[in-house]
């Protein structure tokens, strides 16, 4: 099955910036183009994009104003908003109505490639917001997120929902792909705040040299590279929340300067004596266990209490296997949405595969394999034939350990054949003579091995 490119359309008035996109961005993407507002839309209405870079200085409908249309349509849409403005108030004003972020002209071509590949990672996670928040704003803010079986992911939301209430500062831990982005926005989306940016930061992805720049942004030759005001994302927040991800990847250093922010709510930009007062909710993730980090002597005493006022703890799908069936209906009506699909469900053998599978990758994994299965589904019902080899091969391995011993060579054989033509087959998309050709067989000797494994 051919790689299908992310669809980048690019929004400006001057044919030359339109040009200097494409090429830029052509090799590595399927690059649209509009010459303003009123194009972009109508485009929109007919082929999908996942990112748009939008000029804010257009005739017409300026790019503020295509934005909220944007949004208005569709939230999961990413904006990075370009413009020639080094104003504060249109940056500010353009996050606030939903941009992932902004760039100024003339850009970097490094800055500009980051961004589109971090506002990509982003999209899918934001149409799973989307529906969160639906489910989570209930008139009596008692109900749960989405129904979970599994008792800690009760209490996990019960306490995202009444903390919601008030700006206090939140903890969310768990291993990597339990959600806990998804709770944080639920948590900000159900607050007073919910109309205020959510800025959220990876502080494991931010390079060592920027990384006080990109959180209290940097004056115009603060240093060499400097060669334009930023805003950090403490200022971008203002009013709103800022969700620091992996807060146990910072260095002490740096701690420090956090710790400052929080407790005067105040910064300075890189190069500037300004103090600038913010006012920002923060939540914070790690994977890491801080009290051991502390220890260690990697973690300051002072900001972990100041973060962990309120602890929300994530258990890992392994641990909570029973909201797996719940978990997949979900992404299933998620994906078929977006796929135009309409399978209905996991026959009962396929979602014992899932159940007994331990997940290392979490809900993240699941989310993905749902997507991979509903992308290349062709019947209403997925057979246990469909899935990923490492979950059969996982559940299948975990069932040969408590085995007798003497298990015949044969059987061995057969099962690893199957499973090798299986992963051979989905690899063709199901046809059988490209099948046979990667495996250097004959069709008809693909055939009968078919129906000797009974491979339907």
């Amino acid at each position: 099955m051919p790689v299908i490119r992310p669809t980048i359309m690019v929004v400006d008035d001057e044919i030359n910036i339109l040009e200097s996109f494409k090429t830029l961005l052509e090799e590595s993407y399927n690059v649209r183009t509009a010459t303003n507002g009123k194009e972009c839309l109508q485009k929109l209405e007919e082929e999908n994009a996942n990112v748009i870079l939008l000029d804010i200085m257009m005739p017409g409908i300026d790019g503020i104003e295509t934005l909220r249309k944007i949004k208005e349509k569709d939230e999961s849409l990413e904006v990075i908003m370009v413009t020639a403005v080094r104003t504060v108030k249109t940056a500010v004003q353009a996050m606030q109505l939903g941009a992932y972020d902004y760039i100024v002209k003339p850009f970097d071509i490094d800055e500009v490639l980051i961004i589109i590949e971090k506002a990509l990672e982003k999209q899918g996670l934001t149409r799973e917001v989307t529906y969160l928040r639906s489910e989570v704003k209930k008139p009596t803010g008692q109900d749960n997120i989405i129904a979970a079986p599994n008792s800690k992911m009760r209490a996990a939301y019960e306490i995202a929902i009444e903390v919601a209430k008030s700006d206090t500062t939140v903890l969310i831990t768990g291993e990597s792909g339990t959600g806990k982005e998804l709770i944080a926005r639920a948590i900000h989306y159900n607050s007073h705040r919910k109309d205020k940016p959510f800025i959220a930061v990876d502080c494991a992805a931010l390079p060592e040299t920027l990384i006080e720049s990109e959180f209290f942004g940097h004056e115009k030759g603060a240093f060499t590279d400097a060669t334009k005001q930023k805003l950090g994302k403490f200022e971008l927040a203002h009013e709103g929340t800022l969700f620091l991800d992996e807060i146990g990847n910072l260095k002490p250093e740096i701690q420090i300067k956090i710790l400052r922010a929080l407790q005067e709510r105040e910064i300075q930009r890189v190069g500037g004596t300004k103090t600038i007062k913010v006012d920002i909710r923060i939540i914070t993730a790690t994977n890491v266990n801080l009290k051991q980090a502390i220890k260690e002597g990697k973690f300051r005493t002072e900001l972990y209490y100041r973060l962990n006022v309120v602890p929300i703890f994530l258990p890992s799908l392994r641990e909570r296997k029973e909201d797996i069936p719940l978990l997949v209906n979900h992404f299933l009506k998620i994906r078929n949405r977006e796929f135009n699909k309409h399978i209905k469900r996991l026959s009962p053998q396929a979602m014992d595969y899932l159940i007994d599978y331990n997940w290392p990758g979490n809900v993240r994994e699941l989310q993905n394999v749902i997507e991979r299965l509903v992308a290349l589904g062709k019947d209403t019902i997925i057979s246990k034939e469909r899935l990923p080899l490492d979950i059969l091969l996982g559940r299948d391995k975990a069932k040969s350990d408590m085995r007798p011993e003497g298990t015949l060579f044969k059987e061995a054989r057969s099962w690893f054949e199957k499973q090798f033509i299986l992963s051979v087959l989905d690899k063709a998309n199901w046809n059988q003579t490209r099948a046979a050709k990667l495996l250097g067989i004959h069709r008809n000797t693909l055939i009968l091995k078919m129906k000797e494994l009974r491979i339907k």
